[in-house]
């Protein structure tokens, strides 16, 4: 039974799926089940993944680890997300962006008064990662 707001990755082709309806039946792709792709959530490498979460006046800025995560060909973060009070805000990068992301209340139609804050970030060699 998969669960809302999951991520899975297709072992074969790379395909990602997120979650919008949870439901009982497995995700296949390629003829072969999905990878559910956990959120890790200590570093342990060089690199630093783990979102740092920031609030601003209009909202929230998100970026990735402690130190600048890598933003190369080959090494990249590939989306950041940010959930508030159940309302999902993401924002898609590519190499050669920085690895952060600015979220406004306003744009995305949450309530930034709302406690409930987290943040994942997928690097496309390390995976998912959660503050």
């Amino acid at each position: 039974m998969t669960k809302k707001n999951e991520i899975y990755k297709c072992p074969m082709c790379g395909n990602i799926v997120a979650v919008l309806h949870p439901g009982a039946g497995a995700l296949v792709c390629c003829g072969q089940p999905m990878d559910l792709l956990t959120e890790n959530t200590v570093d342990a490498s060089k690199e630093k993944h783990i979102p740092v979460i920031e609030k601003t006046a209009n909202g929230y800025k998100v970026t990735v680890g402690s130190v600048a995560h890598p933003m190369e060909e080959k090494h990249w973060i590939e989306w950041i997300e940010l959930t508030i009070g159940g309302v999902v805000c993401r924002k898609d990068l590519k190499p050669g962006d920085k690895p952060e992301a600015v979220f406004s209340c306003s744009s995305c139609g949450c309530s930034c008064k709302t406690a409930e804050v987290t943040a994942r970030a997928y690097c496309n060699l390390h995976g998912n990662w959660k503050a």
